[in-house]
C-alpha cells in the first residue's frame, strides 16, 4: 500500500470539501479546509518528499466562472512537479493533451466515458487512441444505492447504471493504467472507510487502485491495509494534518512506506 497525495481545487483554491455536497449551481460545496498556499506549493511539497502518483482534481465544471482560475492552479501544480501528478476533472480528448504537456503523468477520466448512465466504449477507445493506455486513469468513484455501489459522474452528482464489481473492473482494466475510486458517501467526512468498497478493490489485482474516502484515523488506515490486502493505495484528505486534520503525514508515510525524514519542512 502506498500513500497517494491529493490537490483538490475548487473555485480557484486548494480545498478539502465534503464530496457529496458539490453543486454546479452557484459552485457550492461544504468546505472542511481552505489552504493559504496555492496548488504549486503543495506540488513542490510532495516532490520534496518523493511522493508520486498523486492527483490534482479540478472541481469546477468548464461552464463555471471559476473554471479558468481552477485550471490555472492545476496547470501550475503540474508544471511544478512534472511527471509526479495525475490530473482529473472535465478531461476529454480535446483537452487531455494540454494537461499532459503541462507535466501530468496521467489524465483521470469519469464523466466523458460514463456518459448517459452507461460506459461509452467509443469514447473510451477514442481516449486511449489520444493519450495511450499508460497515461489514462479511470475514476470509478461510487455511491451506494440499495446496498450496491454505482459509479457516479459530473462531480459525483449523477448516478450511472454501472455497478462497481470485479467484472466491471476486469473489462475496464484493459483500457487504462490505474483506477481511482472515491467512496463519495464518506468522502470528506472523516467518518470511516466504506469497507464493502475496499474489500471489492482488494480482491482485484490486475492494475493499481487508489482508494479515497472516510479515512479518519490510523485504525482506519490499518483496516484499509488489511481489507485491501496491502495492494490498494490510499489518499487521505480532510483527516490529514496537512489539511487541518489530526493524522500526521509523517506517521502515514511510516505506515505506508517506512520511515521518512521531513528535513524541517513546513506543512
Amino acid at each position: 500500500m502506498e500513500f497517494r497525495p491529493c490537490i483538490d481545487i475548487h473555485n480557484g483554491q486548494v480545498k478539502q470539501i465534503v464530496g457529496g455536497s458539490l453543486q454546479d449551481c452557484q459552485d457550492l460545496a461544504q468546505e472542511n479546509f481552505i489552504a493559504r498556499q496555492d496548488a504549486a506549493y503543495f506540488a513542490r511539497f510532495y516532490q520534496k518528499l518523493h511522493l508520486e502518483n498523486g492527483h490534482v482534481i479540478l472541481l469546477n465544471p468548464a461552464a463555471s466562472p471559476y473554471y479558468e482560475e481552477t485550471k490555472r492552479q492545476a496547470l501550475s501544480a503540474l508544471r511544478a512537479y512534472p511527471g509526479g501528478l495525475q490530473a482529473g476533472g472535465g478531461i476529454t480528448p480535446e483537452n487531455a493533451g494540454e494537461f499532459l504537456d503541462a507535466g501530468a503523468s496521467h489524465v483521470i477520466v469519469t464523466s466523458y466515458v460514463f456518459a448517459k448512465g452507461q460506459i461509452q466504449y467509443d469514447r473510451l477507445r477514442e481516449l486511449v487512441q489520444k493519450v495511450g493506455t499508460k497515461h489514462l486513469v479511470l475514476d470509478l468513484s461510487v455511491r451506494r444505492r440499495e446496498d450496491r455501489y454505482y459509479i457516479v459522474t459530473d462531480r459525483w452528482q449523477n448516478y450511472t447504471s454501472v455497478e462497481l464489481t470485479e467484472e466491471t473492473m476486469e473489462v475496464l482494466s484493459s483500457y487504462c493504467d490505474e483506477f481511482l475510486v472515491h467512496a463519495v458517501d464518506v468522502e470528506g467526512k472523516a467518518s470511516g472507510i466504506e469497507e464493502s468498497v475496499v474489500k471489492c478493490l482488494g480482491d482485484f489485482d490486475k492494475i493499481p487502485i487508489t482508494y479515497a474516502g472516510g479515512v479518519h484515523d490510523f485504525r482506519d488506515l490499518e483496516l484499509l491495509k488489511r481489507l485491501g490486502k496491502n495492494r490498494v493505495h490510499v489518499t487521505i484528505g480532510s483527516a490529514l494534518d496537512l489539511f487541518g486534520g489530526q493524522m500526521q503525514l509523517s506517521k502515514v508515510l511510516q505506515m505506508t512506506r517506512g520511515s521518512v525524514s521531513f528535513d524541517g519542512m513546513e506543512a
